[in-house]
Formats: structure tokens, C-alpha cells, sequence
């Protein structure tokens, strides 16, 4: 499943985890008390627990954990569809359709998204498929041929556009249904999926007591609890000037999420000029206005989806958004490298040892 979402320019420092790459197997254990997974969204997926205990019962728990990645995995791919599952896939193809019947948890994912509309003034919109396909297709091919490397036209950009309406997507909670009324329209959950996701392992997690565990679902960082001593994990997030080789900021975490979105994890170059792939709804074209934003809130799923709002929105919109909201930690880096800040991001600051 490939959701157009960058993977997160934040990695955590850990003094314990093996980060393995490049392993035939859906699922590797490590030492101590880790999983890691190669199946879910496209990307690499991490489980730890620091609180030690019976390994047997720590690969169970990862077991159910897994599952649920599992299933919003195949509930949210737009590229493939699963057997036994009307997922997001099937819903674009239906696009003009009748109403399909979907399981109650992608009705929930979907009202969720239009709340979250609502919430960012449609700079979060699930709804604009039809202008990241287009993107999409240009980076692929410059990928497998960046010498032909391209942009999409303005008039391929625009028509898409005219189906990007949130008021395109139908949702009947009472008889359980979707529709996409547009036979152009579709969408993408790249802004949001992930994220989802991991607040919804993350509570399961809570649910049966599980304190000290960290999930790292590609970038997607997701802590519960604290360490055993009570205190939090120091966490590096990387500097979009250098290509993510250095941390701008190194914090300390405990209990809440962390996800990044920047220009440097999936762009393109045409003509010597770079191309992310955050897309902003006014100009249709990559947004200007900054190198990366880091969000830190409990639910990774929110996190996910003001990552990249507030990427596509001004720092003084986006400053009187998360002042609004309350619970919510920002780090915003211009593309000139300058950094702004909240008052309680500036509290979590820590000096790397």
C-alpha cells in the first residue's frame, strides 16, 4: 500500500533498538522486547517494549497489535483491493456508483476525516485524490526515468481539481454506506491513514495496561506511558536544510505522539528543481511555506492530520489553529531555515547527550 504521506522526518534515538533493513520477513524479532514489521503502509513498523516482562506474552500482545495495523492497512489502500474487504480502493473504482455497504470502522475513519475538514478549513482534505494522483504518476515515472522527469500540466491540475468537493463523499452512518457521487473524484488518505492507525493500536495497548511501549509505525511515532524510571524518551527531530543527515532539535517525550511532515523524505527534481509531494489546494503545486512541521499531541491520528495542515497554512493560521485546539505542540522550519515554536515545544527541549 503506498499512502502519499511523507514518512516522518522525526526518528527516535533509542539506546536498545536495531533498526533493520533490508529482511525478506513480514515479522522479525529483536532483542529486547521488539517486533518489527515490513507489511503495513508501505513502510517499516516498529513495536518495543521497555517495561520488560515474559516474552511470550510480549508476542502476543504485538500479535493483536499487528492485527489491527492489518486491517486498517487493507482498509485504507487506495492501490489494491483485499479479498473479503470493501475498502478504499473499491470505493474510488465505485466512484458514481451506488452506495457500497463498509465495515462500521471505516464509517468512523470517514466522518473522522470530515471533521477534520471542518477542523483545518479543507486543508486537510481526504477528497483530493484526484490531484495527487497526477503528482503521484509524475514522480513514479521520473523515478524508473528522471532524465524525461515532468510536472503535471496546469490544465491536468486544474480539471482534477473540480472534483475534489468533501461534499462528494456520502457517508449513510444508518445503513452503513459510502458513496462518491463524482465519477472523477476519489480519495487519498495519505494525510491521515497512518496515523489513524497507530492511535488505534495505541489504544488497545492501553486498553490491557501495556505501559512503557513505544510504536514507531513509519515515522509515526506513538508512545505509551513512560519509561519504567518514570521519565520520557529523548527524541531527535531531523533538519530539513540538511537533508535529514542532522537533528535540528533534539526533546524529550512520554505518553504522546509525534509525527513530522517535510519536503526532503519523498520529492523529485525536474529541470534542477525539487518537487515534494504536499500538496497545497490553492496553487496545486507543492507548498512554500515551510521545510518541515513537527506536531506532538496524544493522538497520533490528529498528529498525522495537522502535520500536514499546517504545512500547507500560514504560521500565523496555523498558530491560532493549535491555540484553539489546546493539547497541541508545533515546530515549524521555513524553507530559510528559520524555526518557530510553541511555548510548550520550547518546554520539551532537551540537549542531546
Amino acid at each position: 500500500m503506498k499512502i502519499l504521506k511523507s514518512l516522518s522526518c522525526l526518528s527516535l534515538i533509542w539506546g536498545l533498538l536495531v533498526f533493520m533493513t533490508g529482511c525478506p520477513q513480514s515479522a522479525v524479532k529483536t532483542e529486547p522486547l521488539g517486533m518489527v514489521y515490513y507489511t503495513y503502509f508501505d513502510t517499516v513498523s516498529y513495536i518495543y517494549n521497555y517495561a520488560g516482562g515474559d516474552s511470550e506474552e510480549f508476542e502476543e500482545i504485538c500479535s493483536e497489535t499487528a492485527k489491527i495495523l492489518e486491517e486498517y492497512h487493507n482498509l485504507f489502500d487506495i492501490y489494491y483491493e483485499h479479498s473479503g474487504v470493501t475498502n478504499l480502493r473499491t470505493i474510488n473504482l465505485n466512484a458514481g456508483g451506488e452506495p457500497l455497504k463498509v465495515d462500521q470502522k471505516l464509517i468512523d475513519f470517514l466522518l473522522y476525516a470530515k471533521e477534520l475538514y471542518a477542523l483545518t478549513g479543507g486543508e486537510m482534505n481526504v477528497m483530493m485524490g484526484a490531484v495527487l494522483r497526477p503528482w503521484h504518476d509524475c514522480r513514479q515515472a521520473a523515478s524508473s526515468d528522471p532524465a524525461n522527469a515532468a510536472i503535471p500540466s496546469t490544465e491536468v491540475l486544474e480539471e482534477a481539481n473540480k472534483h475534489t468537493s468533501i461534499d462528494l463523499l456520502e457517508i449513510d452512518e444508518k445503513n452503513l454506506t459510502v458513496r462518491i457521487s463524482d465519477p472523477a473524484a476519489s480519495l487519498d488518505v495519505g494525510a491521515l491513514g497512518k496515523g489513524y492507525a497507530t492511535e488505534r493500536a495505541a489504544q488497545y495497548l492501553e486498553s490491557i495496561g501495556a505501559t512503557s511501549y513505544v510504536l514507531n509505525i513509519g515515522g509515526n511515532i506513538r508512545i505509551i506511558g513512560t519509561k519504567p524510571d518514570g521519565s520520557g524518551w529523548l527524541t531527535g527531530i531531523k533538519d530539513p536544510m540538511t537533508g535529514g543527515t542532522t537533528y535540528a532539535k533534539y526533546i524529550t517525550l512520554a505518553n504522546t505522539s509525534c509525527v513530522t511532515s517535510g519536503t526532503y523524505e519523498r520529492f523529485y527534481s525536474v529541470d534542477g528543481v525539487r518537487y515534494h509531494h504536499i500538496i497545497d489546494k490553492d496553487t496545486l503545486m507543492p507548498s512554500e511555506h515551510f521545510a518541515s512541521v513537527s506536531i506532538i499531541t496524544k493522538d497520533s491520528g490528529l498528529a498525522d492530520a495537522l502535520s500536514t495542515a499546517l504545512f500547507t497554512m500560514s504560521y500565523e493560521d496555523g498558530l491560532a489553529l493549535v491555540t484553539s485546539l489546546g493539547g497541541v505542540e508545533v515546530l515549524w522550519i521555513t524553507p530559510e531555515g528559520e524555526g518557530h515554536m510553541t511555548d510548550g515545544f520550547k518546554q520539551l527541549i532537551t540537549e542531546a547527550n
